[in-house]
């Protein structure tokens, strides 16, 4: 599979799984859930854009590797300290609560290695 289709799917995944956890967050009390919530939607909406309709130009490339850095502090936000609280991890959304944060790391950690990496080949001169 061509690096720039790896990257759609990886940023697709990232995005469905930042959903996901935004979900999660509100259904846990991290969040309110109000209107102030809504803001993350054209956040994600430019990370998909640059992942899909942009994918292998530069611009793409530089808003996936912002939203993947964004996608990949999430993770460290919430294990930071004494990490996911006892009561969280021992409830019945708890594994897939602690799956989402671990999947959301692994997939916006790829995007970011392949979107550097199309951003560095874009920057190579072409042997004609």
């Amino acid at each position: 599979m061509k690096e720039s289709r790896l990257l759609v799917v990886t940023v697709v995944l990232s995005v469905l799984l930042v959903t996901l956890h935004l979900a999660d967050d509100v259904v846990y009390g991290f969040e309110s859930g109000g209107v102030s919530y809504l803001i993350a939607m054209p956040v994600l909406v430019v990370w998909l854009y640059g992942g899909t309709v942009l994918a292998g130009r530069r611009s793409g490339c530089m808003i996936v590797i912002l939203g993947s850095l964004l996608g990949m502090a999430v993770p460290f936000l919430h294990m930071r300290h004494n990490g996911v609280s006892d009561e969280i991890a021992r409830s019945s959304g708890g594994f897939f609560f602690i799956w989402t944060l671990i999947a959301l790391g692994v997939t916006a950690l790829f995007s970011l290695i392949l979107a550097l990496r199309g951003l560095l080949s874009s920057r190579r001169p072409t042997a004609d």
